[in-house]
Parts: C-alpha cells; structure tokens; sequence
C-alpha cells in the first residue's frame, strides 16, 4: 500500500473512543481516508517513542529499574515493607542534597563556605554539613519508622516522633568529605540502619550494636554523577541519578569487588605517624612488588571506598602515633562502609580482625580501617601483626 500521508491529533471529546482517521496516498494517485484505531495508535506511538529512545541511549527501557521499584520488590512483609519507606526517603534527602551541590557555586554563599561551627569531634562545619544534616533528619523522622537517629554532626542521639510503626534505629554521616565542598571534589552521606529491639519504643541501647548487625547500609556519592550504593543484606547495588526523570536507576546490579587490585588508598602525609607494620606494607606495594601498586586518595572517604568498590585493591585510615583508635567513626562511618564491602565479595578490618564484630561503647567512637579486596586486606593484617 502507499505510505502514510498524515494522522489526525488528539483533543476533541470522545477522540480514543472514535480512532482516528488516517488519509493515505495510493498509488492510483488518489487519496484515501480509513478508521485508525485508538488501540493501534497508542500502541504505534509507544514503539515509536521507546525505538527513540533506545536508539538514542542504546538501552533497553524495558529494563529500567527505579529504586523505587527495587525496594518495593524487596519487600516481603511488615517489617521490609517499612524498611522499603524508610529507604524511599534516604533516597530522596539524597536526591536534595546533590541538587544543593549542584547549586553550591550559584547560592550566593548561602550553600557554601564555613557554618561558623564545631561539631562534636571538635571539627569546623560548613553550611552543607548542617542543611544535609537537617534534610537526613527530617527525612527519616517523618517516615514514621525510626525511633532513633545518631548523626555526626550532633553529639546526643535524636529520638524520633513516637510511631507505632517505629522499627528500626538509623545512623548516618550527611555529609562526608565536607573539607573538600568549596573546590568541588566529590563527596558523598553515609547511612547504616539498625532493627529496634522494640517496634514503636525508643531505647537508647539500639544505636551501640555491631555492624554485623545491619539490616541495610549504602552510600550517596556526588560528583561528576550522583551514585547511590545500597545493599539490603544480599548483594549490592548501585544506582545512577537520572536527573530528567528525577529517579535514581539501577545502573550497577550485583557489585563485587575483586579478590585483589592494583591501587592502595591512603593519605601519605601522614607517613610519619604510622605504626612500623603499616609504613613497611606501603613500602612493599610500593618498592617491593613488581610492578608496583598506584596510589589514589582523594580525602573523601565515599568517593575513595566507591573507587575501591568498582576497581579493588584498598582503601585505609589507619591507627597512629596522632590518632591512637584512628581517625574515621566506628558507628556511621566504618560500619556501613564495611557492610557493603563484605556484602560486596570484599572485607573490612580494624588491623587485627573483622570490624563488624566490634561493640561500640559510644555512638562517636573511633576505629582504624582497612578495606576492599579480599586478599588486599588479608596482606595488610600479615604485616600488621608482625608489629
């Protein structure tokens, strides 16, 4: 038959209920009109429109997956069903915060800069710190399914709003790597969640337990795209922020890191303060080893733990001369960071064994950490026991 000429556009009253009529040019030269039917028209314009956009980002849409989605597909009763609400605004705090740093340098310094503050660890806070720390709060208060919050940036534990649907206990770091804020290098928030001893009762107790404990861990990281890292006690998953559609989409599934690497994290200016174990294990991947490993260390623990996580090899804080329980905090920095590298095929120590088996004695206590591939960080606890 001859090709389409022309379709007639939607608007009038009852028009998916007529169909359309199509005029087609034959090839008697004659023009002919027929029903077009509205099922055959939405079904066209669907394939035209998925064909478009598949030809466009060579994907598939059909696969796309939304963490929204994701989560509710993870749920299997009560309680994972308020885990999945409880995730849903984790996601959508981060989601705020990566537009706030998109923003930074055009907030006429409402965003950037120092907040004129301390935080409980005696550290300078910026002003992103406290908006990310108010949006995770807020966020994770009016989901109804916390009883309690522990945030670096606030020295007591937060209560939540009682809730009879009050099941889980939620850490978080808001904003990590904040020092690096003002010259844009990718930063990221932490968050590990906890299950309440008792639903809809808050005790003080729940923030102090292991990280073997989590029921779910995950990270946002912002930079040149906004990743969040997520696992719910399986496998790990990484999702890309698709800000057109203002969805996080999975965009990583199943993360593992390797069993070892090329590359060693660590911050060297602090060579002279390691104890003699670490100084002799860097001295080895760098002078002994052949070839030997790369040194990559951003100074942002999120961005320096997702490279790790995609690449292998180590990331590490260690204890020193200067910092004797080390430097990063146990709670809400190295147990999430651990959950999701062990989850992930990797492993996470404080120098002397697994850190998920520690039992934090106070929510802002510290701990040294070693993690990422497997093998990586079984070497560097060989050397440290020599010492």
């Amino acid at each position: 038959r001859g090709r389409l000429a022309r379709t007639a556009r939607a608007g009038l009253t009852g028009f998916f209920d007529r169909g359309v009529r199509v005029t087609e040019h034959g090839n008697d030269g004659r023009d002919r009109r027929f029903p077009f039917p509205s099922s055959t028209m939405s079904n066209v314009q669907r394939v035209a429109s998925q064909t478009r956009l598949e030809d466009a980002f060579d994907v598939n849409v059909e696969d796309l997956q939304t963490l929204g989605t994701f989560i509710i597909n993870t749920a299997r009763d009560e309680d994972t069903s308020d885990l999945s609400i409880l995730i849903q605004s984790i996601g959508t705090s981060c989601k705020y915060i990566a537009n706030c740093v998109r923003k930074l340098g055009l907030a006429n310094g409402k965003l950037g800069g120092k907040a004129g503050t301390e935080n409980v660890q005696g550290e300078e806070q910026m002003k992103l710190d406290l908006v990310a720390h108010q949006v995770f709060a807020r966020g994770l208060d009016r989901s109804g399914r916390c009883t309690l919050m522990v945030s670096e940036e606030v020295e007591q534990l937060i209560p939540c709003a009682t809730s009879p649907h009050g099941r889980y206990v939620c850490v978080f770091d808001p904003l990590d790597g904040s020092s690096n804020i003002d010259c844009s290098v990718s930063i990221g928030s932490i968050f590990g969640i906890y299950k309440a001893s008792e639903r809809g009762v808050r005790n003080d107790c729940d923030a102090l337990q292991p990280g073997k404990d989590m029921v779910a861990a995950g990270y946002a990281l912002y930079g040149s795209a906004c990743n969040l890292v997520l696992t719910i006690g399986g496998c790990v998953y990484g999702f890309t922020l698709d800000s057109s559609l203002g969805e996080f989409v999975l965009t990583h599934p199943k993360i593992r890191v390797p069993r070892s690497g090329k590359i060693y994290s660590i911050n060297e200016g602090n060579a002279k303060y390691w104890d003699p174990g670490m100084a002799n294990y860097v001295n080895h991947v760098k002078h002994v080893e052949d070839p030997p490993r790369s040194l990559r260390y951003i100074g942002s623990m999120v961005a320096d733990v997702h490279r790790t996580l995609l690449y292998g090899g180590t990331f590490s804080y260690p204890s020193d001369s200067k910092s004797k329980h080390g430097k990063l905090r146990t709670l809400y920095e190295c147990f999430p960071m651990a959950y999701i590298m062990e989850k992930a095929g990797g492993a996470a120590s404080d120098g002397r064994g697994r850190i998920l088996d520690i039992l934090p004695t106070h929510i802002h206590q510290r701990s040294p950490i070693h993690m990422g591939s497997a093998d990586d960080v079984a070497e560097i606890e060989r050397f440290l026991a020599k010492h």
